[in-house]
């Protein structure tokens, strides 16, 4: 088996995002957390950038003894300089030099000719190498640059001295099979070729930097630049958990190599990136995203339930998920409600989970994320009494500042519909004495509390109250997302109950 290099540039090309900068301190906790994650090689910053750039870069250096650090220079001499200088302490240094190649960018940021360019790259590898041993070479644009020239180009740089050549697709241009005829070509045309490794850095700007990366390495690539969640640069650079989880699940595929990455400590990677930048992970993420292990569909829960691997083709333990998420929704079935509940400690005979799921699909209907809290409520409410003698059939309201709130409410008592229609000094009060006349209970409200038991704007709102009717105080309790009809359940309860008696 042949192990793939993994080449972290969180911190230098994933830091160039707008908006993700890292100060020194937050620079080294992740540097810690990609030591622990197993990568090879950290890409520690540009030191030339600023000075807390190359403070942070020679303090990692000082501190992460397991994998090699790196820092990035243009071919300046200034710049190969400071690089070398940042990573000196480091027990595994290294110093990654870039140039342009491609002829967009001889013409146009350069204005040079090719051998100019080669004049510079050839100097500066030099440089580098008086400097540092482990010297790696990238012609930037290289996935449009002409071959002629760009085999050229690998040549001489292998013959000064560097290491590892890596081959950028910079602007996110190619596509796999391109890519694997590049890397092939270079392969086959490059003379010294085999005393370099090959190394692939892909950027995201047409979604194909995973994939443009796993084509490079099955072409002969065994070096890969990557980033947690996949940040950087314009749409990004190819995501490290995506690269690596690929190659562990497709052993079929990709069964002649291995990484040496703990894949436990992934997740736990991905959050820490993702709260010191202050970018948030999509949900529809791949490997890390809040769904990637979540199913709402009551098709998929059943299975999932029945064996996991029907829908799921990693586990979810295998990078740092303590376990899959069924997501109780509008989607959902009654064999993952069941679970559900069985896992909150409810035990419900069949008519009880028919009439608690028929509730939860009712609020599912209104409320995006249905919380453990509001399955609690759910079933305390609805297995409270299983045959009420009063049923709330519907209710409707006249609210607003310039006029005086009227209620109108249809209960269902043993079949037979009633309505009641008053006015009140509020939503609420029109509500209960519309109540008070369908019943004919001459209620006095003793005591009422709503509170938020869920999280959320769409929060699942509960009342408590206490009413006296003629000697006896009753309670009762209601819950909805709108709160007048979590008061008129919560009042119904409470009649209920002194009909029960």
């Amino acid at each position: 088996m042949e192990k793939i290099i993994i080449f972290d540039t969180t911190l230098r090309d994933g830091e160039q995002a707008p908006g993700a900068s890292l100060n020194r301190q937050q620079k080294l906790e992740v540097a810690f957390q990609l030591e622990k994650l197993g990568v090879d090689i950290i890409e520690a910053g540009f030191p030339v950038a600023s000075p807390d750039d190359f403070k942070a870069v020679n303090e990692i250096s000082r501190t992460v003894r397991k994998s090699v650090i790196c820092s990035l220079a243009r071919c300046i001499p200034l710049d190969i300089t400071l690089a070398a200088k940042a990573v000196k302490p480091a027990k595994r240094p290294r110093v990654h030099l870039f140039l342009a190649t491609s002829k967009i960018h001889l013409q146009y940021k350069f204005k040079k000719a090719q051998d100019e360019i080669m004049k510079i790259a050839r100097s500066s590898i030099r440089i580098a190498r008086k400097h540092c041993d482990d010297v790696e070479f990238s012609p930037e644009d290289a996935t449009r640059t002409e071959k002629d020239f760009l085999f050229r180009m690998v040549e001489m740089a292998i013959d000064e001295g560097a290491r590892t050549i890596n081959i950028p697709d910079t602007v996110g241009y190619s596509y796999p099979q391109e890519i694997y005829s590049l890397i092939t070509d270079i392969r086959n045309n490059v003379p010294n070729i085999d005393k370099a490794v090959i190394a692939i850095h892909c950027h995201d700007d047409l979604g194909l930097s995973t994939a443009n990366s796993l084509s490079a390495v099955m072409a002969g690539a065994r070096q890969v630049h990557c980033t947690i969640n996949g940040i950087g640069e314009r749409a990004g650079n190819a995501s490290l958990e995506e690269i690596v989880m690929a190659m562990k699940t497709r052993k079929d595929v990709f069964g002649d190599f291995y990484t040496g990455i703990n894949t436990r400590e992934i997740y736990r990677t991905s959050r820490l990136v993702s709260k010191l930048t202050d970018f948030m992970v999509p949900p529809n993420k791949a490997i890390v995203g809040g769904n990637a292990f979540a199913h709402e569909s009551g098709i998929h829960q059943d299975a999932v339930l029945k064996k996991r691997i029907t829908y799921e083709i990693m586990d979810p333990h295998d990078i740092g998920i303590a376990d899959s998420q069924l997501i109780l929704g509008k989607h959902s079935g009654r064999h993952a409600f069941r679970d559900r509940l069985r896992t909150l400690g409810f035990h419900l005979n069949d008519e009880q989970l028919n009439k608690a799921f028929w509730r939860f699909k009712d609020v599912a209907d209104k409320k995006k994320d249905i919380y453990d809290d509001d399955l609690r409520t759910i079933v305390e409410d609805e297995i409270r009494l299983m045959r009420p003698v009063w049923k709330l059939v519907s209710f409707e309201i006249n609210s607003g500042t310039k006029i005086k709130p009227r209620a109108a409410v249809v209960l269902d008592k043993k079949g037979k519909m009633l309505t009641g229609q008053s006015s009140g000094d509020g939503p609420v009060d029109a509500c209960f004495k519309a109540l008070d006349k369908i019943t004919d209970f001459k209620a006095k409200l003793e005591d009422f509390r709503l509170e938020a038991v869920t999280s959320g704007k769409d929060a699942l709102g509960q009342v408590s109250l206490k009413l006296k009717i003629a000697k006896s105080v009753v309670s009762g309790r209601g819950s909805s997302t709108d709160i007048v009809e979590a008061a008129v359940k919560a009042y119904i309860d409470a009649v209920n109950k002194l009909e029960s008696r």
